[in-house]
């Protein structure tokens, strides 16, 4: 058996990706969210008083400090979410989770899983756990 590529299984990753993206964007479009949308949700829902920097939220969706500012702004118009200044520092602004952003999180959060259980359908749970296991390992 001939080795695999790293450059061939790191393509095969990021189609992987794509897929999955493509997989879960229609469905959380029902709830008028994107994927990032969701991913922003969760992550505020997820952190200590729901609240967290701009920065650190950005870093944890994997986006720019101006790509979560561009991605924000809507979500702050549409309710989702709420900017707050610190008073210690004027150029510091945490993002908060609203009532709305909750109740949109926990009806998409069934969406999500419900796709989640269709796409990974065909592994079986000890391969879903050495998926996870090596997920980890590369982050």
């Amino acid at each position: 058996m001939t080795a695999i590529k790293q450059s061939t299984l790191l393509i095969s990753l990021i189609n992987l990706n794509t897929r999955l993206e493509k997989s879960l964007s229609g469905p959380l479009s029902l709830h008028g969210i994107s994927l990032t949308e969701y991913m922003v949700l969760r992550q505020l829902a997820q952190a200590p008083e729901q609240k967290l920097r701009r920065i650190d939220l950005a870093q944890q969706v994997g986006l720019s400090a101006s790509g979560v500012t561009r991605l924000l702004n809507p979500m702050e118009k549409t309710g989702l979410i709420d900017k707050e200044q610190v008073e210690r520092d004027a150029r510091v602004s945490l993002v908060t989770l609203t009532s709305a952003g909750k109740k949109i999180l926990n009806d998409a959060s069934a969406t999500f899983e419900q796709t989640a259980q269709s796409v990974l359908q065909p592994l079986k749970q000890k391969d879903c756990s050495e998926l996870q296991r090596l997920i980890s390992a590369l982050m």
